[in-house]
């Protein structure tokens, strides 16, 4: 009989087999490189899209100024809400033009609560068939009915609506605005449509473009339909270089969520500092200036015109290269590695099996000559 420590051995061996075995890195970070195994790479696995955590010049002049606390022990319930949360919420709600906005500690927090406190067994959601594992994770434990449509494909959603939304009491339409390991995008207005013609609400997830597109303000409010949507969810750990999400929207369903959300209920608050510098790079790095995001534009087109040809379906800063079989993606992950570019594989679960990928994460620091060597490497593949 195998032992219980055997099992868990077997499945590693396993994941192991099959070139999915995970494992953490020793790294450290200097500006746009990082240094693994003593060797200067630059990094192009991270999701700090304008580059913001690299800049040591936000970070001096924000640490020059902090006059606040750094930690902040208690839940926002009990004594963990105080002046600074309050106003990088107040900021966000006008920038945005919601009714209300509540943060949370993570992204990962962020839906959990949401998808948990709002739905129930009588309930169903439609997802993207790409949508994060989070959304994923919290529909799973509110006990409602999944039904994932085929990705950015919106007959099937429809198709899908008309068959089930009936038979059950509420209904979610959930969608990525920018798909994570694809980097393409949702039809946000068509989904706005389907959710005012089926009688359900409508969640976007904003992880990955809140603080690039719209000025900043995310690729909702850059189609002018924050008002159209129930809730946004947004993270500050991307593209603002800091920690911690927010949850946007209709006045009562925040208020629910600050009743209901247990992964808000039950955690400690963020450190104050943290808080502090979220709204200290919105106000001065992306509120206030287009700069980043043009840059980050730039090179986004650059890179797509070098790759031209391969197995890349982005349209975004976000640039997978497709190669199916996890061993091919390792494979290119490596030697990209060895020639100073740390490009990571993405394989099952993050994406759907056969569809294993290196994934080019890109900043506004990259030069187009770094981007003719990457291409070299990769062209060949």
């Amino acid at each position: 009989m195998t032992s219980k420590i055997e099992f868990y051995q077997e499945k590693l061996e396993q994941l192991k087999k099959d070139s999915n075995l995970r494992c953490l890195r020793n790294i450290s970070q200097e500006g746009k490189y990082l240094f693994l195994d003593n060797s200067k790479l630059l990094n192009l696995s991270s999701n700090d899209y304008l580059g913001i955590s690299i800049d040591e010049n936000i970070k001096d002049n924000f640490l020059s100024a902090y006059k606040g606390k750094i930690e902040n022990p208690s839940a926002r319930l009990l004594s963990g809400s105080n002046k600074v949360f309050l106003e990088l919420e107040n900021l966000i709600k006008n920038e945005l033009k919601v009714e209300d906005v509540l943060l949370f500690n993570s992204g990962y927090h962020a839906n959990v609560g949401i998808y948990s406190s709002l739905l129930n067994k009588d309930d169903v959601v439609f997802i993207d068939r790409l949508n994060h594992a989070s959304i994923i994770d919290g529909i799973h434990l509110s006990g409602a009915k999944l039904i994932p449509f085929n990705h950015l494909d919106y007959s099937d959603l429809e198709i899908k609506l008309k068959k089930y939304r009936n038979q059950f009491k509420n209904a979610i339409i959930s969608s990525e605005t920018l798909f994570s390991m694809d980097g393409d995008f949702a039809d946000i207005k068509k989904l706005v449509e389907l959710k005012n013609k089926y009688n359900a609400l409508f969640i976007a997830d904003e992880a990955h473009s809140f603080g690039v597109f719209g000025c900043g303000r995310g690729y909702c409010y850059g189609l002018n339909l924050t008002n159209e949507i129930d809730l946004i969810m947004g993270t500050f750990g991307k593209a603002v270089g800091s920690y911690g999400a927010f949850v946007a929207g209709k006045k009562i369903l925040i208020s629910y969520l600050i009743n209901f959300a247990r992964s808000f209920i039950f955690s400690t608050s963020l450190p104050e500092i943290t808080v502090s510098f979220s709204k200290y790079v919105l106000e001065n790095y992306i509120f206030s200036s287009n700069k980043l995001q043009n840059k980050l534009f730039d090179i986004t087109k650059y890179v797509h015109q070098k790759l031209n040809g391969l197995n890349v379906l982005s349209d975004s800063y976000i640039v997978p290269v497709v190669l199916g079989e996890n061993s091919l993606a390792v494979s290119l992950s490596d030697k990209l590695i060895q020639n100073g570019f740390y490009v990571l594989p993405i394989r099952y679960p993050t994406v759907k099996k056969g569809s294993a990928r290196v994934r080019i994460s890109l900043n506004p620091f990259i030069e187009k000559s770094e981007i003719d060597s990457l291409a070299e490497i990769i062209i060949p593949v």
